[in-house]
């Protein structure tokens, strides 16, 4: 199975990413989505714990591969992207599944993914810069900033819409 694991800090592209991928019928999964339902599952709202703090805390239980443990039941076919890598742990795991796993770094100006988290309105968006910084504070301790740096491939989305569509897609092909 080729493995194809999309990293970036909030807000840089990677849902985009997504849609591409999804329109070239490349199954992928989000990291996110697990945490999210498991915080909705787990009655960790009703303690006010906030899925940060879950994904964090089932880390703390579980190990820092948790996540990607929890993907890797998900997963099958020949090629599978994955949304949301955050350490290399994360990385370790998938790479114990396969031979064949690319990071690719998706990246985009800090002020530019503030606007885009705001705009996007989930219930994770930031009210504010200093929610943003301890946001960008929480997913950098967990080694995310590693993952991008080690990246394979990097897409800079810092211009329209249709030309960052447009890179993806070049880069997605030639993984195929």
């Amino acid at each position: 199975m080729k493995i194809l694991l999309v990293t970036g800090m909030p807000g840089a592209g990677k849902e985009e990413l997504l849609n591409v991928a999804r329109s070239m019928d490349i199954p992928f999964l989000r990291m996110g989505d697990i945490v999210r339902e498991f915080h909705q599952t787990s009655g960790a709202a009703e303690r006010g714990l906030s899925v940060g703090q879950v994904a964090n805390g089932e880390r703390e239980l579980h190990g820092k591969d948790i996540w990607a443990k929890r993907a890797i039941e998900r997963m099958s076919g020949d090629i599978f992207l994955v949304d949301g890598c955050r350490s290399l742990d994360e990385v370790d795991s998938y790479k114990g599944l396969s031979d064949s796993v690319y990071i690719i770094g998706v990246h985009a100006p800090r002020p530019v993914r503030y606007d885009r988290l705001v705009k996007r309105g989930r219930e994770d968006a930031p009210n504010n810069m200093a929610e943003f910084d301890e946001r960008d504070n929480r997913e950098l301790g967990w080694g995310l900033g590693n993952v991008i740096a080690l990246s394979d491939i990097m897409i800079i989305n810092d211009s329209d819409l249709e030309s960052f569509q447009s890179k993806v897609k070049k880069e997605l092909e030639a993984l195929r």
